[in-house]
């Protein structure tokens, strides 16, 4: 329980505000990391594939993944789909091997019929809700059994190319910043960052 308690707290000062989802999120990855038997990414052990969208309510459902799974933009070891689902594939990238985790759609449909939500469609600010509106879904969240809201797959193999970081960079002939130079274009004799290279002619 002590893990779960230090990833709310930190989810919760990551995300911004407390919500259900975000739990939900950190819920649904560590069934994930239990399933293929893995530890939170220190770097890029692992490799998430968020199925989420933008514009909707699972935004706060990645950013839980991210918390739970240590798989972080900064690390570019997460993407999104652009699916609009709440459902993700989780990579062990030593192994070669993935687990796809979905909420069911019966969940969802509650989920987004709750107080919290048509509050929240009716334009008012996460953290305005008052804490008894939303302390009683988020003791739901953090206490139901797996079986009720998830959908794991069986563990898969998945190939994985792992790519090595590029680690030099140099100046754009154009602008002077800094570019790393796997992204430099080569233009009559001078290289460009991408921005100047579509620029210049």
């Amino acid at each position: 329980m002590k893990e779960m308690d230090d990833l709310l707290e930190l989810g919760f000062r990551f995300h911004g505000h407390r919500c259900p989802a975000m739990p939900l999120g950190i819920r649904s990855a560590l069934a994930a990391m239990r399933a293929l038997g893995v530890e939170r990414s220190q770097d890029k052990e692992l490799h998430l594939i968020s199925e989420t969208g933008k514009g909707h309510a699972g935004g706060c459902f990645a950013d839980g993944l991210m918390v739970a799974t240590g798989c972080t933009y900064g690390k570019a070891n997460i993407e999104k789909s652009y699916m609009y689902k709440f459902a993700f594939t989780l990579i062990d990238v030593e192994h070669g091997k993935a687990v796809r985790v979905s909420l069911k759609p019966e969940y969802v449909e509650k989920m987004l019929n709750s107080p919290f939500v048509k509050l929240r469609s009716q334009g008012k600010k996460p953290q305005e809700i008052e804490p008894e509106v939303l302390q009683p879904l988020l003791e739901r969240v953090l206490t139901m059994p797996e079986e009720d809201f998830l959908t794991i797959s069986a563990v898969a193999d998945w190939k994985f190319d792992k790519k090595k970081g590029v680690f030099e960079a140099q100046p754009c002939d154009e602008c002077g910043e800094m570019t790393f130079v796997h992204k430099l274009v080569e233009k009559n004799g001078n290289l460009y960052c991408i921005d100047c290279a579509g620029k210049t002619e």
